[in-house]
Formats: structure tokens, C-alpha cells, sequence
């Protein structure tokens, strides 16, 4: 068993997205292409034998909850209430480099980076299989993210399809002080009316783009980008996005065929 691990784990970005209807459980069901990219967050898990099981969590973020609240603390706790190893203190060292409710999944691939983690440090007590149970269990991005390369999604994302490959280059741009909840998404994907929706790549792009001035404004600027998941994060294939006041930007990311991976 070991004591320490570091865990990579990547963004994404949704190639396409388009929902498909209502569940019976409030989510809504799609069908997106899914691609992990070279924008990374690491976490630094380690443990120390205690006289009863605890969680602590910190980081290099201001805008996350270092509590029961964060996505990464309700891994590690299913993690443990399903294998209940020997009690023990873990410590998650959040580097947080992707945005926070950018439609990244940030939060997805840093909880599906702590089940992975986790299992390499308790030597791997859970199969693939079962890891991806504990990931449909958390949320919608997470089996996506433990993947990573190139998927289909389908369901509310924890159904995939693995599909070739391929290397691209890629740029972001989003919003300094825009960030855009899923379900604020969802919800204005299932009250507008359904006109011009075909003109979108990303369904809840079409969602939110006519309330959101910001989102306008890259759009215009750059007709070729296409929101992220429930944004506020654009993306552009091959080119670059030139700086902006107000926004964030990073170019020259590339396409990667690996979801979370542990790191020497």
C-alpha cells in the first residue's frame, strides 16, 4: 500500500452536445462527443494511520469549498464507505489550473481522480467496472473523465462509446466573472422554444447565449468557437483567441487520449 500518490487529472470539452429529452429522475438525457485536453489539475493524496477515518481537504483556489461540498470530499467518502479500509487520515491537495463552472468539468475529473487515486493507494480493491459504478453515482461528467480520449456519451453522460482518436490543437476563452451552473443550463434549455437550435453545435450554447452579453461578444468575434458543456468557456480548433480585458485565455492546448492518470 502506498502512502502518497499525485493524480493528473485533464479538462474537457464536448465536440458536440445535443439533449435528447427528460428523465424520469429531473436530469435530462444527450448525446455528446467528449475529447480530455492538455489542461490539467493535480491532486496529491496522501495517508496516515489514525485512530479514526478523516478527510481534510485544501488547495490553491480561493473560488472551491475545502469542506463536505466539494465533488472531491463526496468521492473520498463513497470511496471509503464502500471499501471501509483500515482507518486512516487522507489528505487531498486540491492544484486547481482548470476554471471553476466553465464547462470543463473541473470538478468531475478532480472527483474521478480522487476514486482512481484512491484505489492505486489501497491497492486497487475495486475493478474498472466498479470504480465507474461509484462515478455514476457522483455525477453526470465523471465516467467520461476516468475514460478520457474521445467518447460518445449518452444517458446523463455515464454511458460511453469509445471513439477513434484523433490530435488536434485548441484554444479557450472565457469570462473572468462568468460562470454558468448546469442546471441554470438545463433549465433554460427546457423553457425556450425550440427555434434555431440546428444553427448550435452545443445545445445549451443556444440555452443561454441570448442572456449573456459576454457570450455574444465572443461569438461575434470569433463565429467558429463553440461553448463547453453548459459554458461559460468557448473553445476554437486550430487557431488562437487574441487576449482580452475581462476574459481569461489560454491557446495552444492539444487533444490528449487519456483520462486521469497518476503522475511521478
Amino acid at each position: 500500500m502506498k502512502n502518497k500518490i499525485k493524480i493528473q487529472c485533464p479538462a474537457k470539452i464536448n465536440l458536440t452536445l445535443k439533449v435528447t429529452g427528460r428523465r424520469a429522475d429531473g436530469f435530462h438525457n444527450i448525446e455528446s462527443i467528449m475529447q480530455t485536453i492538455s489542461l490539467y489539475d493535480y491532486l496529491t493524496i496522501t495517508t496516515t494511520p489514525a485512530n479514526a477515518t478523516k478527510i481534510t481537504l485544501s488547495g490553491t483556489s480561493e473560488e472551491i469549498p475545502y469542506n463536505e461540498k466539494n465533488l472531491v470530499y463526496k468521492a473520498a467518502k463513497l470511496f471509503l464507505d464502500t471499501v471501509n479500509p483500515t482507518d486512516c487520515e487522507i489528505n487531498i491537495y486540491i492544484e486547481k489550473n482548470i476554471p471553476v463552472a466553465a464547462g470543463l468539468a473541473g470538478g468531475s475529473t478532480d472527483a474521478a481522480g480522487t476514486l482512481y487515486g484512491l484505489n492505486k493507494i489501497f491497492d486497487e480493491p475495486l475493478d474498472k467496472k466498479e470504480l465507474h459504478e461509484l462515478c455514476a453515482k457522483l455525477g453526470s461528467d465523471l465516467n467520461f473523465c476516468l475514460e478520457g480520449g474521445k467518447q460518445m456519451t449518452k444517458g446523463r453522460g455515464e454511458i460511453l462509446e469509445s471513439m477513434p482518436f484523433e490530435e488536434f490543437s485548441l484554444s479557450l476563452i472565457k469570462p473572468k466573472n462568468l460562470g454558468i451552473s448546469a442546471k441554470e443550463a438545463y433549465t433554460k434549455f427546457a423553457e425556450k422554444e425550440k427555434v434555431g437550435r440546428e444553427n448550435f453545435v452545443n445545445d445549451l450554447e443556444w440555452a443561454v447565449i441570448d442572456d449573456y452579453a459576454e457570450l455574444q461578444e465572443i461569438k461575434r468575434r470569433y463565429p467558429k468557437s463553440i461553448m463547453s458543456g453548459s459554458g461559460s468557456t468557448y473553445y476554437i480548433l486550430g487557431k488562437e483567441f487574441q487576449p482580452q480585458k475581462g476574459f481569461w485565455v489560454i491557446n495552444n492546448l492539444k487533444s490528449i487520449p487519456t483520462g486521469v492518470v497518476e503522475v511521478a
